[in-house]
Order: C-alpha cells, then structure tokens, then sequence
C-alpha cells in the first residue's frame, strides 16, 4: 500500500476517523492503531507479519530483562542476544541471496563446477528501519538512557505504527513511545500544516521525482551509451534530485500523517544538497539514519576521542556498514567508502585547522567560499549517487565514461524533463525563511482556500502521475 495511492488515501481516512472517535478509550484506540498498522504491512507480504510480532516481543521482554539485571555481565550477555537475534533476521532475509550469490561466484573462479539449488528469500519491506529502531530501544535500555516500556501493547506500536513503519523516520523510542501515553492533540494550526506536508510530499514524489525517474534517468542508467555527456551529467543531477524528492517526500507525508493521528516525528531532511562540506551534508540528509549510525556505531568504536588514526577507522566502518544498510551489493558498499573517506578527510583537515587556530573563529563566512563549498560538496554527492544508482560496477563505469566523452548533443532531454529538474533545484534551493512564509500563508488560510488549494494539488497530481504508482526508492531497504 503505497503513499502515492488512493488505496492509501481511503485507508487513512478511515485511520483518523476512527483513531479520533476512540481518543478518549486510550487502551482501544492503541489496539486500533495497532492492528491498522500490521493491516497495512500485511499489504505488502502478509507471510513476513509474524516477523516484526517476534522481533519486537523479543525486544521488549529482553529489554525488561535488562532493566530488572544489575549484573553487569548478565546485561551485557542479554544486550548481545538481542542484538544478534535482530541482526540475525535482517542478516537472513536482506544478505542471504548476496551471500550464495558471492559464493557461487568465487567458486566459478576457482574452477569448481556448482550446481546448487536453493531458495532465494524475498526481503521483507521495511526491515532494516523496524530493525534498527528496535535495536535502539534496548541499546538504550542497556545504557540506562532510556526506562524500559511498562507496555507491551504501546512497544508493539512503536515499532509497527504504520506511518514510519517500511521507510523511516527511524523514530527513537524515547521520543515516540511517551506520545502513546499522553492523550492526542490536534489543533487547526497542526492540521493544517499537516496538510501542507503531505501536499507537499505528493508533489515532490509524483509530480518531480517519478516523472525525472520514469521518462529520463532510469532510460540514462539503463543503457548510458545511447546519451551524451551532457544529457548523462543531466541524469545525473535528475537521480540527485529524484532520490531527495522521492525519500524526503515520502518523510513528509509520514510526518504529516502522524501529525493528523497526534503524533509528533522528527524532522528527517534539512535541503541536504545546501551543504558546504560531506559532514554538513550527513546533518542534513537522513538525519534519523545519520545520527543513529553516529550513535549506536560510530561511539560505540569509540567516535572521535582517540587518535587521528582510530577515528578515521570508526568513520570508514561506520559508513561502510552504512553503505551495505542499504542493500546487499558492492557498489553500496563502495558508495559508503566514498562517503567514509570523505568523512575521515574532512575531520583530518578540520583537526588540522583547530590545531593551528584556523578554524572556529567567529567569523561570517564569505559568500564566494560558501557557494564553492556548497558546489564541490553537491557534485561529490552526485559522484556517489552514481555508485549507489548504478546496477552494477560495469553500470557505473559504463556512466563515467560516457561522461567522459564531453559530447554535448542533447536530442533526447524533453522540455518537461528540464522543468522537472529546474522545479527541483529551485524548491529545494529556495530560502527556507520563504519555504516557511508559505507554509504559514496556507496555514492562515480560510479553510474554504485551503480546500480549494489542497483540490488544485490533487489536479496536478492526477494530470502528472504515470500509468502505475511508482514505489518509493527506499522501500527497498
């Protein structure tokens, strides 16, 4: 059940109606909001339901466990069982086809003539960001950060709630679980911007994103040789903004639907591609993701409070486990290494600046610098993307090269290809002080003009949209 459906649209209704006739019956309405959210995983495989039951009931009463053992020993050896029964399923269904796969091939190398028969697993949406969030909850139960769930029924909807549940925001436990417990709200100004998000978020997916995806960049990526250089590069700026559109228009409509059930999420997005150097960029883009790497991984190495040497090993770990989060290939893998490097690299010369007393200095930096930084910051990420787009790494390379060849022909780059790009550059490049003006414009709007705009959304969306929803980008992590 897609977002970008009307499948979605009747469900949810139906969810808020519901969910606020039964706002005061607080234990009725959890069970109700529970059991909407395996309902609309159930959607996608109904076989993999029971998966996300057992990961979390584990989770919760090893969690207890934790909490009721002041035997230092004993907590740890709960705190490793949990963490290897979660890694254990997403290592199975996310890496198990990856793996034979690896092993085949290197016996093919070796001469061996294999002929094995085995079962390829399907993944199961969504596991990596219900995995990860579980996870959270015990690691900070462990480190006493977090008091354990009273609930089973409240830690059952943490993990599943359906809004964050197959793509994110990977929501903390200490932030979400608390909201279970305290009576919903929701007031005009939060319904409106609400609304606003989700508007919003449509517009980005449907109207931008699939349409770059299904009538330019997939056509490039597919087979690269057909195109110039010049209509390559502008693939390559289409993914860049595709995949922002696709995953931060997906975040906005969760976020605005939670806030339509009296939820609060995080913010997840913060116009990543306005970053001057790689750090600010992982503190714009996918920031639940970010900071839980930076969190659970990358201190649990021991961060950046040991010497230079460790602390470039724990950002290259961390961002190569990162790159393989994503999915089980080596060019994800090598998308996180480029990420790493880049990391490590700007830490390096950060610290060579503070030694000298360059850096820190409170000074207003100059225009000039700071849109060189932002330039070489966003075709460093377009780099990447190339990787993290690319089927293979004969893919990628064949990309390059085409690249490579400077031509400038441009026969097959439609007119509304340009207008979806520039759209997307421009929105996302758009001041956020007017980005906020305007969503305070909707806001205090007479519902009447809020309908009539939200109505002229819904237009555009229908005129704009392809033959089929396309899925989210990340509903394959």
């Amino acid at each position: 059940m897609l977002f970008n459906t009307l499948e979605y649209a009747y469900f949810f209704a139906a969810v808020f109606v519901i969910s606020w006739l039964l706002s005061r019956l607080r234990i009725l309405r959890l069970l109700f909001l529970l059991a909407a959210s395996y309902f609309f995983y159930a959607q996608w495989n109904p076989y993999y339901l029971p998966l996300i039951f057992v990961s979390s009931t584990v989770d919760y009463w090893l969690g207890k466990k934790i909490a009721a053992t002041e035997d230092a020993r004993a907590r740890k050896r709960w705190l490793v069982g949990t963490v290897l029964v979660n890694l254990g399923f997403l290592g199975f269904f996310k890496y198990w086809n990856f793996g034979v796969d690896q092993v085949l091939a290197a016996g093919q190398l070796l001469g061996w003539h294999l002929h094995p028969s085995y079962v390829r697993v399907a993944l199961p949406v969504g596991i990596s960001f219900f995995t990860f969030e579980s996870m959270s909850y015990v690691i900070d139960v462990y480190r006493r950060t977090t008091r354990p769930c009273d609930s089973y029924l409240k830690y059952l909807l943490f993990v599943a709630f359906f809004p964050h549940l197959v793509s994110g925001p990977i929501v903390r436990p200490r932030d979400l679980i608390p909201q279970f417990e305290a009576p919903p709200r929701l007031d005009d100004g939060e319904g409106s911007r609400a609304l606003f998000l989700i508007a919003n978020g449509l517009i980005k997916k449907v109207v931008i994103s699939d349409y770059l995806s299904v009538n330019f960049v997939d056509r490039v990526f597919a087979q690269p040789s057909s195109y110039s250089a010049l209509e390559v590069l502008l693939a390559i700026y289409g993914y860049a903004v595709q995949i922002y559109c696709d995953f931060s228009g997906y975040t906005d409509i969760a976020i605005g639907c939670a806030a339509l059930l009296g939820v609060r999420f995080p913010t997840n997005f913060d116009s990543p591609y306005k970053a001057v150097n790689i750090q600010d960029f992982w503190n714009r883009w996918h920031i639940s993701l970010s900071t839980w790497l930076r969190d659970y991984l990358f201190h649990s190495l021991g961060g950046a409070f040991g010497s230079t040497a460790r602390t470039v090993r724990n950002f290259l770990i961390t961002m190569l486990l990162g790159g393989l989060w994503h999915g089980a290939a080596w060019t994800f893998v090598f998308w996180g290494l480029l990420h790493g490097v880049a990391l490590a690299a700007t830490f390096v010369f950060f610290s060579w600046q503070e030694q000298r007393g360059i850096r820190r200095r409170k000074r207003k930096i100059p225009l000039w610098r700071r849109a060189f930084g932002v330039f070489l910051t966003f075709h460093f990420v377009c780099l990447g993307w190339v990787f993290f787009r690319a089927e293979s790494f004969t893919m990628a390379w064949a990309v390059l090269r085409r690249l490579a060849t400077f031509t400038t022909y441009h026969p097959n780059v439609p007119f509304w290809v340009v207008a979806a790009l520039v759209a997307g550059l421009v929105s996302h490049y758009t001041p956020d002080k007017l980005f906020s003006r305007i969503q305070q414009g909707f806001v205090r709007l007479p519902a009447v003009l809020q309908g009539a705009a939200l109505f002229g959304v819904a237009c555009l969306l229908y005129y704009a949209a392809s033959a089929q929803a396309v899925p989210f980008v990340y509903f394959q992590f």
